[in-house]
């Protein structure tokens, strides 16, 4: 007789629990104790900031409509310490909706920026070769710009202020709240509470901050977006998927004149291990540049790590050219929706809300574009909400954000996102099968395959072993490093007493524990003592957590921690 193949576990069997409402209930305050503003926006990214900078223009040439908004027309709610502390991209931009957002008040050229792409070039790599390739039509970056998307984000929170909008840093939305059908606002989470979730000396409780109109620009893995579309049932015809990049930013002694994309090894093509990705390398100016690598978290191997295959990567004798005598000076890591056209929700609106950005998925993988997005559809829903206020308007009325869906899908990001629809996901049969696929994608606009393909969730592949971590080197402190200095060059603000915001079950299979500790690149889990019935216990450090968001992807749950917390991206 045969013997059948045993298939390994799946990090979707052991989610932690979490229900409704974890993220969603109705105000707790006393009415005369919330704090009342006229459009709430949660989220100091790109999107989110284009949302309130578009919503301050209009506003400012309608005085009469901003009075009848209070006190405070336009918040924004970000939890890192200012705009930009937790934002990380490549990042090479499309200044299309930055053109639009600022129109004749503001050139690209004042923006921060390290200039035109100068030049771009893409690689096969094997272990010890690197072939360069015609550049595919998608990846192809003739007229966009070099910027610092944390630059780029406080540059923006600056522009948001200088029109009316208040930054309300370092506080986190833990809950949303909704009230007899409609969303009216945030809950924001407490501060100065210790590792038992005890009150301290510091404490200070969250408040209810109620809004005409929320608008959700989380970015990735956004904690209240994921809520709302399974609150409202905005899921899309495809579970949404994620990737995680790790990237470096080096100071170098010579300028590198070009946009650099790698394919290939480290990763492995067999469709058999869902690998999936590439590696960056970017100039930031004459002296510095910008490093990552990038990986699809449906891959299967329990140990693989993206921080370890950056690490690997930079062992290849093209890349070491490029970076010797040289210094790290940043790191950073982040996922990056990666579901695509067939993975958006079904609907952008529900009642007194609007999702936006990264976190509803508005990311083009093929060509590795995302912020010009965000801030299309940040200007997109002001406009849309505006239009609520105008006389014989309510924001209260049914389908009063309507217009929004209507203008992002008549919008150049439906289009170029709907061209792609079946690229990203084409390349679970294997490296060889998907780009054969992806072109015939790329020559007929989307056309063919005629048939839309399925997507399964990050967390549904079962598991293997192949001792993958063995070929990682080790680090030397100077040209390969471990995870925990990379933490240190994060910024890293998190307190050590905080309570855990990272969901996760304690008690799973020993795969299960093994690859989250791999999969997370700040070393915040630890596979613990062997519970004597096919478990091991799990050990979490949280104060190392980067708020990545993998985690949520592959098993387990990011929840806001304590505002001002996480990162403190400068460059990235």
């Amino acid at each position: 007789m045969r013997k059948r193949k045993v298939a390994g576990v799946r990090p979707a069997d052991f989610v932690p629990p979490y229900g409704a409402t974890d993220a969603i209930s109705a105000p707790t305050d006393a009415r005369a104790e919330r704090i009342e503003v006229g459009v709430l926006i949660v989220g100091g990214g790109p999107g989110g900031l284009a949302c309130a900078i578009r919503l301050g223009q209009l506003l400012e040439e309608h005085p009469e409509i901003a009075e009848r908004l209070g006190d405070v027309p336009v918040a924004v709610v970000e939890k890192g310490k200012q705009p930009g502390s937790h934002l990380l991209s490549g990042a090479v931009v499309n200044p299309r909706s930055l053109r639009r957002l600022f129109g004749d008040r503001l050139r690209i050229e004042d923006i921060p920026n390290y200039g035109k792409v100068p030049g771009e070039s893409v690689y096969m790599l094997t272990r010890g070769s690197a072939f360069r390739i015609p550049l595919p039509p998608t990846m192809r970056n003739h007229g966009n710009w070099l910027m610092s998307l944390s630059q780029l984000g406080r540059f923006l929170g600056e522009q948001a202020e200088g029109v009316g909008a208040a930054i309300l840093p370092e506080t986190s939305a833990e809950k949303l709240l909704v009230e007899h059908g409609r969303v009216v606002g945030i809950r924001t989470g407490d501060k100065g509470r210790g590792r038992d979730g005890q009150p301290l000396a510091n404490f200070e409780a969250g408040s209810d901050i109620v809004a005409k109109t929320t608008v959700l620009a989380e970015g990735t893995q956004g904690h209240l977006t994921a809520a709302a579309i399974d609150h409202f049932g905005l899921h899309g015809q495809n579970p949404q998927v994620w990737a995680l990049g790790v990237k470096e930013i080096w100071k170098v002694p010579r300028p590198l004149r070009r946009v650099v994309h790698t394919m290939g090894w480290p990763l492995r093509k067999s469709a058999k291990f869902g690998e999936f990705g590439g590696s960056f390398i970017y100039p930031m100016g004459d002296d510095h540049v910008s490093i990552g690598f990038v990986v699809g978290l449906e891959y299967r191997d329990v140990e693989l790590s993206a921080h370890d295959l950056l690490q690997e990567f930079k062992t290849h004798p093209k890349i070491q050219r490029i970076l010797t005598d040289s210094e790290r000076v940043g790191w950073g890591a982040k996922t990056i929706t990666e579901g695509g056209f067939l993975s958006l929700p079904s609907r952008f609106n529900a009642p007194g809300l609007a999702l936006v950005g990264e976190g509803a998925g508005l990311v083009n993988v093929p060509r590795l574009k995302g912020i010009h997005y965000a801030i299309e559809s940040g200007i997109l829903a002001a406009e849309a909400i505006f239009r609520t206020f105008q006389p014989g308007e309510a924001p209260t009325r049914v389908g009063a954000l309507d217009s929004y869906d209507a203008s992002l899908r008549e919008s150049y990001v439906w289009k170029e996102l709907r061209e792609v629809r079946n690229m990203r996901q084409v390349f679970d049969k294997g490296f060889f099968a998907g780009s054969a696929l992806a072109s015939a994608m790329i020559v007929s606009k989307g056309h063919l395959p005629p048939k839309d393909f399925a997507t399964e969730s990050n967390a549904a592949a079962p598991l293997l072993r192949t001792g993958r971590a063995a070929q990682y080197p080790p680090a030397d402190g100077k040209f390969t490093f471990d995870k925990l200095s990379s933490v240190f060059a994060s910024g890293n603000r998190t307190r050590d007493d905080q309570p855990n915001h990272l969901r996760v079950r304690t008690s799973v299979p020993r795969d299960v524990a093994e690859m989250w500790t791999w999969l997370c690149p700040a070393q915040v889990y630890e596979v613990g003592e062997d519970n004597g019935d096919g478990t091991v216990s799990v050990k979490v450090t949280p104060s190392n957590c980067v708020q990545c968001g993998a985690i949520s992807a592959k098993g387990g749950r990011l929840t806001p921690p304590e505002g001002g917390s996480g990162p403190e991206y400068t460059l990235t």
